[in-house]
Formats: structure tokens, sequence, C-alpha cells
């Protein structure tokens, strides 16, 4: 073992973090639920939810007999639906041709829906013990720093650095509680601001502490604006103040979650309606625009409740799209702006 990775191990027994819930009998299930999970999302907000998962969907065979809606529904706010969708695919492959286990290959374990490098040897890792480096947002934050490794991550030849440094510094031995303690390490000390350097176990030999400058490293992703689209969302209610949803394409953005039927700004919404076959009664109000930011564009939603003449017997395209109760509300997998104003409706 080196001594990189000893100082690290040392740390860890004293400060680490050893009472996670996925650090309780730490199946590749439990596991790979919970590193899905913390992709783009914190610890403490990811715990709850992992929780309630797991009550939910205890073992593979349970995720991957539920339908599609109920996994997105248990999702509902942890956001990037896609995770949850690949989860369930993964899931179902799982169960199919591999008894509910995942293989002990690395490679195999990478080919699996939504998992890549870093996330396929956290499994192995903390599950089967296999001496694996891991690569997450927090342990490129502590090996840019201690190397002095330049650039941005997202960059090939910046990534491939910061994998070497990790293949280098992983240990052969006690490698679960080495790559805890290397994503502790970036959550509790190498924090992004005001990182606690004199209790840090490496400080000695961090480069970035050397040249007094851990704010350049590592480099941020080149700043670009955002453009922005518009769109009327249409809260259309029947005489009994249900709203109509309808779920969309399994693909794209909140792909198979329930939303409101959308129409661009220049689109004509008694046309559309009167297209459908349905009668506008009234229209009732214009809701405040709200912004939606995605990681590529900002969506700016103009909300409009419009009241049908016809009761909610309209005939509707098959399982794709259903009257909801505000009072009686459906379990269902919602984009979170929907689920937001469902909740301002319901008030």
């Amino acid at each position: 073992m080196n001594d990189f990775a000893q100082r690290i191990l040392t740390w860890f027994e004293h400060h680490g973090r050893k009472d996670l819930p996925w650090q309780q009998n730490p199946t590749g299930y439990r596991v790979w639920v919970s590193e899905i999970m913390l992709q783009q999302t914190q610890v403490s907000t990811v715990i709850p939810y992992y929780e309630r998962f797991m009550q939910r969907f205890p073992d593979v065979f349970t995720l991957a007999q539920a339908p599609l809606d109920e996994v997105l529904h248990a999702w509902s706010g942890l956001g990037y639906y896609a995770r949850a969708r690949n989860l369930h695919q993964t899931a179902q492959l799982l169960a199919r041709e591999y008894a509910g286990e995942f293989p002990a290959g690395h490679a195999q374990v990478q080919q699996l829906p939504g998992i890549g490098r870093s996330t396929a040897s956290a499994i192995l890792a903390f599950s089967q013990g296999q001496p694996l480096p891991i690569l997450d947002g927090n342990v490129k934050r502590v090996l840019a720093r201690h190397h002095a490794v330049s650039g941005w991550p997202g960059q090939t030849q910046v990534l491939k650095q910061l994998w070497q440094f990790a293949e280098l510094n992983t240990p052969d031995e006690q490698v679960a509680a080495y790559n805890q303690a290397m994503m502790d390490m970036g959550s509790l000390i190498c924090t992004r601001s005001q990182p606690k350097c004199a209790a840090c176990p490496i400080a000695s030999t961090c480069a970035a502490l050397a040249q007094h400058d851990w704010r350049s490293y590592p480099g941020k992703k080149p700043r670009k604006d955002l453009p922005v689209r518009r769109v009327q969302m249409l809260i259309l209610r029947d005489p009994a103040k249900r709203i109509l949803l309808e779920q969309r394409p399994p693909q794209g953005i909140w792909g198979g979650l329930w939303s409101f039927p959308e129409l661009p700004l220049s689109g004509d919404i008694t046309q559309w309606c009167t297209a459908k076959g349905w009668r506008i009664l009234e229209h009732q109000a214009d809701l405040p625009v709200r912004r939606h930011t995605f990681s590529h564009f900002h969506l700016d939603i103009l909300p409009r409740e419009i009241l049908l003449a016809e009761p909610g017997c309209l005939i509707l395209e098959e399982d794709k799209h259903l009257w909801y109760n505000l009072h009686q509300p459906n379990e269902l997998g919602l984009a979170a702006p929907v689920a937001r104003l469902l909740s301002e409706l319901s008030q």
C-alpha cells in the first residue's frame, strides 16, 4: 500500500462516514442504487429518497417487475430522470440474464444501461472488494489539487490524467474503505470553496497547497450562455375540476413522466382543442411565467388554465392521457414544474 493510500485510510478510520444507509449490507443492488442516486445529487438529499426506494423496491426482482410509472414516482424530485429509466431497464436485464446478481467482470457491468466506468468500479469495489479506482466529482477534485492537474475534467486529456492518478493511488486491499474515504475527503475536507487544508491528511504533499492556489484546481467548465425555449402548458380542467395530464415520450426531457399538454407560444389553444373534439367553455387564467433550467437550456413556461365543456370521459389516447384528481392524486412520475403547479392548484 502506498503512502498516499495509507494516510487516507488512517484519516478515514477516525473521521470518515461509516453509517450511510448503503454502507449497511452493501450488496451489489444496494450499492448500485445509491451510486446512481448520488450522480448529480448530494448525500443529504439522497438519503431519504434511498431509504424510501429500498422500502418499496428491496431487491432487483421487485424493481424489475414494477411498472416504470411507479419507479418514476419514487424518483420524483431527484431529477435527471434518465437515471431512473436506466435503473429500471438494468434491473430487468439483471433479473433476466444474471439471476438478479451483478456480473463480476468490470467490462460486463459497464455495458449495463446508465453505468459508466466509475460507477461500475464502485459497485464491484464496495460489494465485492475488487481493487478498482473510482472517479466521481469529489475524487476528481482531491486528485486534481493534490497532483496539480490543470484543466476541466470534462476534457478527455484531463480525465485521462486523473484516471492515471486514481489507478496509481488505489490500494489492492481495504479498497472499499479507501474509495469511501476519497469521496468523504472531497465532500468534507477538500470542498469546492474554503477547503479545510489544516485537517487534510495529504496536505504535506498537495501541489495546489504548495502553490497557494487551490482555486485553480480542478479547472472550471467553459462558461456558455444557455438558450431559452418558451412553451405554453395547458391546464385543461373538465367540469368536475379534474386536470388532463399526458405521458411524455420515453426519450427526451422528462421522458416517461406525466405533464400538461404543451403548445408553442404561437400555438392557438382553441384550434388545438377543436382538432381533438374538445369544446372550451372558459379561458380561466394565465398563471405567472416560471423558468425551469436544464443542463443545456432554460425553459420558460406559461401555464394557461382552460375549462372544457365536456366531462372527463372524452376519448383519450389509451394509456397516454388521464384525468388527474387534485384531491385523490394518482401515484405518478411527474415532471418537477408540473408537480409544483399541481401543488399550487390543489391549494
